[in-house]
């Protein structure tokens, strides 16, 4: 089986980015509600093992931790993104490249928030 192109390399690596950060999305607002429902209970008096607060406090911290992978993250899929305009330029100018791969590069690329390329 030959090497993958460089032009299907650059679009792996952005789908698996976009994907983790749709995944920490998901993690961030499934981090709220628990918070959400451990407060709500809280308030409520049903707090019968007695460590209701420092659970919450776990749980922000969590929060906090989720919420500081998004710039990093963010600032890796704009530069993926960067690269693989880079290889569609260049797979473009190269009648060698697959057309499939470059249709999927294309693909991958508009599905890219403009936000982030």
């Amino acid at each position: 089986m030959p090497a993958p192109s460089p032009i299907k390399i650059a679009t792996q690596a952005v789908t698996r980015l976009t994907t983790e950060e749709k995944y920490y999305q998901k993690e961030l607002s499934s981090q709220n509600s628990r918070i959400e429902k451990l407060e709500a209970d809280l308030k409520a008096g049903n707090d019968a093992d007695g460590n209701a607060e420092f659970v919450i406090r776990q749980e922000g911290k969590a929060l906090e931790e989720t919420k500081a992978v998004f710039g990093p993250l963010k600032q890796r899929i704009i530069e993926a993104a960067q690269r693989l305009e880079e290889q569609i330029a260049t797979a473009e100018d190269d009648n060698g490249t697959n057309a499939e791969e470059l249709a999927k590069a294309k693909e991958v690329l508009a599905s890219v928030p403009k936000d982030d390329a």
